[in-house]
């Protein structure tokens, strides 16, 4: 008898730690101004308006990218609003960094946050840095300052910190409308000296959106220019770039929602789109990054990942938005931005082996993720931060000094709540 209530005991203490906890980031609409953050935790959406419950205002407009740089610290880049905001692990509001307009994705080595602008200008603690293409910007997380900016080429989308350098994927993206080509190049930045090393062509244009790293290997998404030039993906390993050219292997599939998993390799959902024909087409892929290397690109791509995952996405999502593995669980995640990207979305998760679990209702355009976990364990030194800054910020990335929810969209029609 004793036993079995010391079990029932133990197994209620276990209940009261969370094992799934996930952040997850709804871009909304492009200048809607309708953002929110979903919190889920161990089979449930807690929230839905999860930063606007925690602050009582709303988090900016079209957020794109979401990493943790302290054990207590996140840092979210507000891409429209033009802010990086940082939260603590339970939601609320620490400050936002204003000088990095046009912000894109972002890297720490848990001192700094390195972020990438399509902007030309940023303003520094000594004065403003100007350039003629894009720029990564480094940001001291003690005084969440910018310290040093460093061009690199046009519009640069994702990345990566490795032992002490920084690879930015250039993309060219604004190549259609501005009076420049698209990129092929994945810039290497010293992150001490925030000076440009070096260039690496990989003669694949356009290497857009979030790439993921596994180790000292990256995989970059290429939708090619929707028409003539195919969709590819692009895997590097970042430790041979620094003394070779010779460092990636490029595939005939795009990546376009990439994720690493726990054991070194990458699930990816490609997308590819023409605009000759107005049609999406969708693959899965997992990629072994060790395999492909040590195989001279022979092994280590296979059409397929765990379970009934790519079954599950083929089946039950309308338009794949997003995929991640919980880096503490390996539990899998994708987002489904149900057919319209206009209406609330879903969330499904499986168990890491790819056996379905559920499905759960979110918001509009869910596509960035983090899970909560020891995060020390992922070998990142942690920042002892100041909140030094109360300051609230409307869904511009303005300061402001009223406080307020945000604005909802209901039936098409908007409304301060």
């Amino acid at each position: 008898m004793k036993k079995t209530i010391t079990l029932i005991l133990l197994l209620a203490a276990m209940s009261c730690f969370a094992r799934e906890q996930l952040i997850i980031l709804n871009e909304g609409n492009w200048q809607s101004n309708n953002a929110r953050i979903s919190y889920f935790e161990d089979g449930r959406i807690v929230s839905n308006k999860w930063f606007e419950e925690k602050n009582g205002y709303g988090i900016g407009d079209t957020p794109n990218d979401i990493i943790q740089v302290g054990e207590d610290l996140i840092a979210i880049a507000v891409n429209w609003s033009n802010i990086i905001q940082y939260i603590r692990t339970d939601g609320t509001a620490v400050t936002a960094t204003e000088d990095v307009p046009n912000n894109r994705k972002m890297a720490t080595d848990g001192k700094y946050v390195y972020i990438t602008s399509y902007a030309h200008e940023c303003g520094t603690q000594n004065g403003l840095f100007e350039c003629e293409k894009g720029y990564v910007a480094k940001v001291n997380l003690t005084t969440f300052k910018v310290e040093k900016c460093c061009e690199v080429g046009w519009e640069p989308e994702g990345i990566a910190y490795y032992n002490g350098f920084l690879f930015i994927a250039d993309t060219g993206g604004y190549a259609f409308q501005e009076d420049h080509d698209y990129e092929t190049t994945v810039s290497i930045v010293d992150a001490s000296t925030m000076k440009l090393v070096k260039q690496v062509d990989t003669g694949i244009i356009n290497l857009y959106g979030k790439m993921s790293q596994a180790g000292k290997y990256l995989c970059i998404n290429s939708p090619g220019d929707y028409y003539d030039i195919p969709a590819h993906s692009v895997i590097f390993d970042c430790e041979q770039a620094l003394t070779s050219d010779d460092c990636f292997y490029v595939l005939d599939v795009p990546a376009t929602y990439n994720t690493a998993t726990t054991d070194g390799k990458f699930f990816a959902i490609g997308s590819s789109f023409s605009y000759y024909t107005g049609e999406y087409i969708f693959n899965t892929v997992t990629i072994d990054p060790a395999k492909l290397f040590a195989s001279k690109g022979k092994e280590g791509v296979v059409a397929t990942l765990p379970g009934t995952v790519a079954d599950d996405i083929k089946t039950k999502l309308a338009s794949p938005y997003g995929i991640y593995v919980n880096p503490y669980t390996g539990y899998i995640y994708a987002t489904d931005a149900n057919g319209d990207f206009n209406s609330p979305g879903k969330l499904y998760q499986w168990t890491p082996d790819g056996k379905y679990i559920d499905n759960y209702k979110i918001y509009i355009n869910a596509g960035h993720f983090l899970a909560l976990g020891d995060w020390k364990s992922l070998g990142i030194e942690d920042v002892k931060y100041k909140a030094t800054s109360n300051a609230l910020y409307n869904l511009q990335g303005i300061r402001v000094d009223e406080n307020y929810k945000g604005i909802i969209i209901t039936n098409g029609k908007k409304s301060i709540k």
